[in-house]
């Protein structure tokens, strides 16, 4: 009697064992980012991500039952992270794209921008007109590398670089080693409020809108962009904008209006 009642309590252990911790994932989203990209994402010195996608997809995701988990990741791992189902939800100003909504799903877009060609404060460079021969930096797999290896054989680089981090693409660029970089304007911005010998000096009109990127047909998908929405209506989404960029956003950008999902 002893003996069955023993193996009835190693049995009710292990099935405890192996539901507990799926029942805990079920309410967790698991979102990947990678963490050297202010004000949108970074670590804070207590190795916690902070910023302004984090804030959105915290709350997006408290919204609908879940809490985040938040996991460092480079650029392009990201891609390889939802296509793989390791992750959810991916964030780290992720421009939405024809050609990335054929692999990926997106939920509507929260925040606009532009690229920029950025170069130290005293370089001549003051143009895309000017790179002729110049070595070029990039985000690896960002819309910016794609901008750069789409204009390289006409506007004559010398090369083009590609860098796992913004920061490191910025430190090459402040030492010398690159003589422009391509990148998002907010993102580089931010970091030149610290780097003061960088600045930016064309800005690239592109309409680019960065969302939630999700596995493809993700289930939560369309729960998350609900929750965007009633952010928007509510005006959480614009309270999150200043309180990390210290401005209001337009009235007519993708921050206060509500939009369709994306579709490939």
């Amino acid at each position: 009697m002893s003996l069955t009642r023993r193996n009835l309590l190693l049995l009710a252990a292990a099935i405890g064992i192996a539901t507990g911790p799926a029942a805990y994932a079920a309410d967790v989203l698991n979102v990947g980012a990678y963490p050297t990209n202010p004000p949108f994402e970074y670590k804070n010195e207590s190795g916690t991500f902070e910023g302004f996608e984090v804030d959105i997809v915290n709350e997006a995701a408290k919204r609908i039952g879940m809490t985040t988990e938040i996991a460092d990741l480079g650029f392009q791992a990201l891609f390889a992270a939802t296509t793989s189902k390791r992750i959810d939800v991916a964030i780290s100003s992720i421009t939405i794209t024809p050609e990335r909504l054929k692999s990926q799903s997106f939920t509507q877009p929260y925040y606009d921008s532009d690229m920029g060609i950025a170069t130290k404060t005293d370089s001549p460079i003051k143009a895309e007109a000017d790179l002729k021969g110049k070595i070029i930096g990039v985000l690896s797999g960002s819309t910016g590398e794609t901008w750069v290896k789409e204009h390289q054989a006409a506007d004559g680089f010398s090369d083009v670089k590609g860098y796992d981090t913004q920061q490191n693409l910025l430190l090459d660029l402040s030492a010398g080693r690159v003589d422009a970089a391509v990148s998002d304007i907010p993102g580089m911005e931010y970091s030149f409020t610290k780097m003061k010998d960088l600045t930016v000096k064309e800005r690239i009109k592109t309409g680019e809108q960065y969302g939630l990127m999700m596995t493809k047909d993700h289930p939560l998908l369309g729960k998350l962009n609900d929750a965007l929405s009633a952010m928007k209506k509510d005006g959480t989404i614009a309270a999150i904008h200043k309180k990390w960029f210290g401005s209001d956003a337009p009235a007519d950008s993708s921050t206060v209006k509500e939009m369709p999902l994306p579709k490939a």
